[in-house]
């Protein structure tokens, strides 16, 4: 089913436009069904040039029904249908814009009568309108108003689809219809789906969980897999059944719990999210002359590392910040290669160690705050954030440098009694997958909440 339709606007620049009349033609592809034709006040002035080209004025519109009193019947003609017009991605603009004023979303498969005819009626002096109808002998009255140009284009519409004789127009209606019926099943799945921080599972038909994921909108990112066009989320789209989530509150803790339940379940649509998404770390090493030094490296499993990042431009980005933070030498953060003072000792952002200026016991005290800011090493802490609503709190325990779980409270003693806080935790694994997820969200979030928590006797 098509609905073939035309519209006429103010001019203006794009997104400023307003409709000022439209004509829907329902269309089975041998004749019409239904139709809608109307003037629409813009409620904005019409361009003196455009009047002139339609003979659409200010006047003749002060009395027309608005767009959002004609909203409705342009939904119900256009359900179920294929949007054709000519130059459709112009009308289509147009439409899909006004419906995102009244703050609905307007979708619909759509073919351009300009693009067909090029391929269908190829070796055309002109695609206009205008002058393609009459080039093939059919009638044209009322050009330039939404009524006279819908017409033509449901008869060029009905030539072009006599001469394809490929029925590549049928068969793309065809295969948008059949993504219809399966959107009916994707949007139930949506409906169900929550406007929430945390982790959801997608299940096929035996209930086996094919993809696992993590977002700040679980609704939102479902909607994403089951729209996108990529090879995997067509797959993801034809075994979907069901999805089930478990809602976070934090995104740290969303983190952790993807990053957990891929490892555990191992899904087959989650193969990229398996491997480590950073390559690079910080290290340190104390020099001849008792200063300790901090270098960016490739993450080497082998040697102890501070902490990780995703990659190297980020890396080198903390560490400029660091030096500025900590008044830490360039020179000796391996950010200077030169001789002599750093830059940052000329601007007095550096005490001189990079010329021994400063004593290395009072230079490896500021790197050692930096150090103990950014790594877990034998350290018991908790880390509070977000919970799943406003009376809540969620928590991540370390202990002795190790992640040992996350968990969510409502009462402070909850966290201030070890015994309860490790029996509300739930157990994961320590892995340098969850300390590069920890430690980088950490970095990124300077409003968390970390307690120190008492070493045991």
């Amino acid at each position: 089913m098509y609905a073939i339709l035309d519209i006429e606007t103010t001019g203006g620049k794009y997104n400023e436009e307003g409709i000022t009349e439209i004509a829907i033609y329902k269309f089975d592809g041998h004749e019409v069904l239904d139709q809608f034709i109307t003037l629409v006040n813009p409620e904005r002035p019409i361009q003196p040039f455009v009047a002139n080209l339609t003979g659409i004025n200010n006047e003749m519109l002060r009395n027309a029904p608005k767009f959002f009193e004609v909203a409705k019947r342009i939904v119900e003609i256009t359900t179920d249908c294929v949007v054709v017009a000519h130059n459709s991605s112009f009308d289509y603009r147009i439409l899909r814009t006004e419906f995102d004023r009244l703050g609905f979303d307007y979708e619909r498969h759509s073919l351009c009568t300009v693009e067909l005819s090029k391929k269908l009626i190829p070796d055309q002096e002109s695609y206009s309108l205008g002058k393609l109808v009459r080039s093939l002998g059919i009638p044209l009255s009322d050009r330039h108003r939404a009524n006279g140009d819908a017409l033509a284009t449901v008869k060029l519409f009905k030539l072009l689809l006599s001469k394809d004789v490929e029925k590549d127009i049928i068969t793309d209606t065809v295969r948008a219809d059949t993504r219809r019926q399966m959107d009916d099943k994707l949007l139930r799945l949506l409906e169900k789906a929550p406007i929430a921080t945390g982790v959801y599972y997608i299940h096929r038909e035996d209930g086996k969980i094919i993809y696992i994921g993590k977002s700040k909108n679980i609704k939102k990112r479902l909607n994403q897999h089951f729209t996108n066009d990529n090879k995997k989320s067509r797959r993801i789209q034809t075994e979907v059944t069901s999805v089930s989530y478990e809602i976070t509150g934090s995104e740290l803790v969303a983190l952790l719990k993807e990053n957990e339940e891929i490892k555990r379940n191992r899904p087959k649509y989650n193969r990229a999210l398996r491997k480590s998404k950073f390559d690079q770390a910080l290290y340190q090493f104390v020099d001849n002359n008792g200063y300790i030094n901090l270098k960016i490296g490739k993450n080497d499993n082998r040697k102890k590392n501070i902490t990780t990042f995703s990659n190297r431009q980020q890396a080198k980005s903390y560490m400029h910040k660091w030096a500025e933070t900590f008044r830490l030498c360039q020179r000796l953060m391996g950010l200077d290669s030169g001789t002599g003072n750093c830059f940052n000792y000329s601007i007095k952002q550096c005490n001189g160690a990079c010329i021994l200026d400063e004593s290395p016991e009072e230079y490896n005290e500021r790197v050692q705050e930096l150090i103990l800011k950014n790594s877990f090493e034998n350290q018991d802490m908790l880390i509070v954030d977000r919970g799943r609503n406003i009376d809540e709190q969620s928590a991540i325990l370390i202990e002795e440098g190790k992640f040992i779980g996350v968990g969510h409270f409502t009462l402070n003693h909850q966290i201030n009694n070890i015994e309860i806080l490790r029996s509300i935790i739930t157990p994961m694994s320590h892995n340098r997958d969850a300390k590069h997820i920890i430690q980088s969200y950490v970095r990124q979030n300077k409003k968390l909440k970390i307690t120190k928590l008492p070493k045991n006797d």
